[in-house]
C-alpha cells in the first residue's frame, strides 16, 4: 500500500482542537484539505505527522505551540492613538480588524484592550501560544 513520502500532495480531512477540547477548525462538511507535504503549506507539527500513513489512515496529533503558530510575541502587541482611528471602525474587544502596515502590506489585528487615549492591538495569529491537537484522515495521495 502507497505511504505519503515529502512531496506528495495529499488530501486530509480534520477536527482541529485545543487541548481543553475546544474546536477552532474542521474540514467537515466541506472538501479535504489538499496540500503539498513537506512544502510548508501547513503547520510543521501537522506536516511532520503525515509521511508513512496510507489511505484511509487514521490518526491523532498533539501539535506543541513551537511546532504550531509559535509562542506568543509581546512586540506584536501594540497600543495605537485612539484618535488616529476613524469613527466608524467598530473597537470592540475581541474584534479582528484589517490594517495596513507601514510598508503596505495587509495584516489581521485583533483589539486586545481599550481605554480613553489607546487601542492596543495584537497581530499574533489568534492560535499563539496554544498546543493543539488534531484528529486527521488521509484521503488522498498522488
Amino acid at each position: 500500500m502507497t505511504q505519503v513520502k515529502t512531496g506528495d500532495t495529499v488530501g486530509i480531512h480534520y477536527t482541529g482542537t485545543l487541548l481543553d477540547g475546544t474546536k477552532f477548525d474542521s474540514s467537515e462538511g466541506r472538501d479535504p484539505l489538499e496540500f503539498e507535504v513537506g512544502s510548508g503549506q501547513i503547520i510543521p507539527g501537522l506536516d511532520e505527522a503525515l509521511p508513512g500513513m496510507s489511505v484511509g489512515d487514521k490518526k491523532t496529533v498533539e501539535v506543541p505551540c513551537a511546532e504550531a503558530y509559535g509562542p506568543i510575541n509581546p512586540q506584536m502587541r501594540q497600543a495605537v492613538p485612539r484618535e488616529g482611528i476613524p469613527d466608524d471602525v467598530p473597537l470592540d474587544i475581541g474584534i479582528q480588524l484589517n490594517v495596513q502596515t507601514p510598508e503596505g502590506q495587509a495584516m489581521q489585528v485583533m483589539v486586545v484592550a481599550v481605554d480613553e487615549a489607546t487601542v492596543t492591538i495584537d497581530a499574533n495569529h489568534p492560535l499563539a501560544g496554544q498546543d493543539l491537537k488534531f484528529d486527521i484522515e488521509l484521503m488522498s495521495i498522488s
